[in-house]
């Protein structure tokens, strides 16, 4: 360098040398090809920032085990029949073969009392 200071036509005329190509090497693929990746890493970053804060608290849930599941009287009656019939599936599958055609009719669900007794039956 110089210690001499540069006019400014001097400096103005150093910088029209500098010329980049119209397109870059590979032309309008590669740009293509850049933008897709950005946008899958875009994409990735998403989804995981989605995933952290939509992770449910499994600590937060009372664990119940089967047993205490079919002494529940807490339970709406819907929900107790589905345990016992879940609780029947596994220890009778026959049974419960029985039982699952009329679980579609109307009025076909099964009385929670001759659950009850079926799964007591078999335990």
């Amino acid at each position: 360098m110089s210690e001499t200071a540069l006019s400014e036509a001097t400096m103005l005329a150093s910088l029209r040398d500098i010329r980049l190509p119209a397109e870059a090497a590979g032309g309008m693929w590669t740009e293509y090809a850049a933008v897709a990746g950005v946008a899958a890493l875009a994409a990735v970053f998403t989804v995981a920032v989605l995933r952290l804060l939509s992770k449910r608290s499994i600590s937060a849930r009372p664990i119940v085990t089967r047993e205490e599941s079919l002494d529940r009287k807490d339970w709406s009656e819907g929900r107790r029949r589905v345990a016992l019939l879940h609780r029947l599936r596994e220890l009778d599958a026959e049974r419960y073969a029985e039982l699952k055609g009329g679980l579609y009719r109307p009025c076909g669900d099964p009385d929670l009392a001759l659950l009850e007794e079926e799964v007591s039956r078999r335990v």
